[in-house]
């Protein structure tokens, strides 16, 4: 008799669900099917002979730190040179406050093992990362949703909470260009957050792996760096970002910046799960970056996303019928569609599968899962071309869909 596995799963690993991006993934493999599915950069833009050369040049150069085991912490340059790119930010970090991850992934999973308590209240921005709320589903935290509109987290919203008395371990913020609905948090909301912080003492975890993509105006000044400006250190956020979207995600690269009181807790935690990240991948990153890889790259990356964002937008205006919303991403890779109240977006993928082309349901990224008509797409992936055919295959869709015997659009 083989062993009956369900019976011996742990009671938190009965928690988990698989992501229904990456199921969506699996889905859309075929060549003949355009998806909007995934949040991927264009693999025709990697790097490719730079971190080829990178990973050449770490074995001929420093073959010990790049092929042996190293410190949890991560390679010693990678992590002063990441210090200073924060430090030009507004950010007074050391680099001793800077731990290296296996991607933000990783780092979301470190926090929430070290931070939520079963029952624990947590606060996220409804809707918010699917990636998180998987992460630390296992945790079985109580979620908090917070509401947003096209400045970003409703700050008001979250002061309501805490004047209750409720405490939340954290707050979760994607602060630029959100993934999924690629809003981002105003100048005047991003201050009022950063002080209502240090009146509540409310830690606040900053994801901010698409900062260094804007297609319009500058650079928004992550939250982590107010902290610092308002109390003369980093005291409240604990900051997140990656090489995944700015080099390539295979490196599995990323980094956390937290406060001197919890680093050493973050590299136990890390200590348990992997060791250390790659040590090859940690010193191709900072050999890239070295040799002024990142100078010259992420400009192209901004023209040739922006183009794809133009061209997504104008294909929706010219094709979706009356009755359909969505945001105007200033950069980033996502934007996010609202359908009229009561249309399903679930419903709505499996006609557009049959149409050959895929983008994610919303549901999946609101806490509460009860908001069913809004969907996200990604622009990065797809050629201006594809985006067109893809966008109007979608369009035809959405205009002859009728849920519950409605008039279609």
């Amino acid at each position: 008799m083989s062993i009956n596995w369900s019976e011996r799963i742990a009671q938190r690993a009965r928690e988990m669900s698989s992501s229904a991006i990456r199921d969506l993934l699996k889905l859309t493999v075929q060549p003949e099917i355009i998806s909007f599915g995934g949040g991927l950069p264009a693999p025709e833009l990697f790097p490719t002979e730079e971190i080829g050369a990178a990973c050449e040049q770490a074995l001929v150069e420093s073959p010990d730190s790049a092929l042996q085991y190293g410190t949890t912490e991560g390679h010693a340059p990678l992590r002063e040179m990441i210090a200073g790119w924060m430090h030009d930010l507004g950010m007074r970090v050391s680099p001793s406050q800077t731990l290296i991850t296996s991607g933000s992934q990783q780092a979301l999973d470190m926090l929430g093992k070290l931070l939520i308590d079963p029952g624990a209240p947590i606060a996220v921005e409804s809707p918010t990362y699917l990636g998180a709320l998987q992460a630390w589903q296992p945790y079985r935290p109580q979620l908090l949703p917070l509401p947003m509109d096209a400045q970003g987290l409703q700050v008001e919203a979250l002061a309501e909470v805490l004047a209750r008395g409720v405490r939340p371990r954290f707050l979760y913020i994607v602060s630029s260009f959100q993934n999924p609905t690629g809003v981002t948090l105003a100048p005047e909301r991003r201050r009022a957050l950063v002080e209502l912080a240090g009146r509540y003492d409310l830690p606040i975890i900053e994801d901010d792996p698409y900062g260094e993509l804007y297609y319009e105006g500058t650079r928004a000044t992550p939250l982590a760096a107010l902290d610092c400006q308002l109390y003369g250190e980093l005291r409240h956020v604990i900051y997140l970002s990656t090489f995944s979207k700015l080099l390539t995600p295979g490196l599995r690269v990323g980094w956390l910046i937290a406060p001197t009181g919890l680093i050493d807790k973050l590299v136990q935690v890390k200590q348990g799960l992997d060791l250390h990240t790659g040590s090859l991948a940690q010193v191709a990153a900072y050999l890239t970056c070295r040799d002024g890889l990142l100078e010259r790259h992420i400009p192209v990356l901004r023209e040739v996303y922006g183009q794809r964002r133009d061209v997504m937008l104008a294909a929706l205006h010219a094709t979706m019928p009356a009755g359909v919303r969505w945001t105007h991403p200033a950069g980033g890779m996502f934007l996010w569609v609202t359908l009229p109240d009561g249309w399903d977006s679930a419903e709505l993928l499996g006609r557009a599968i049959g149409h050959q082309v895929a983008f994610v349901p919303g549901r999946t990224f609101y806490p509460a899962g009860d908001v069913i008509n809004t969907m996200r797409l990604n622009f990065s992936f797809s050629p201006p071309e594809l985006i067109k055919t893809g966008i109007s295959r979608l369009a035809e869709v959405v205009r002859s869909y009728a849920p519950g015997g409605q008039l279609p659009l």
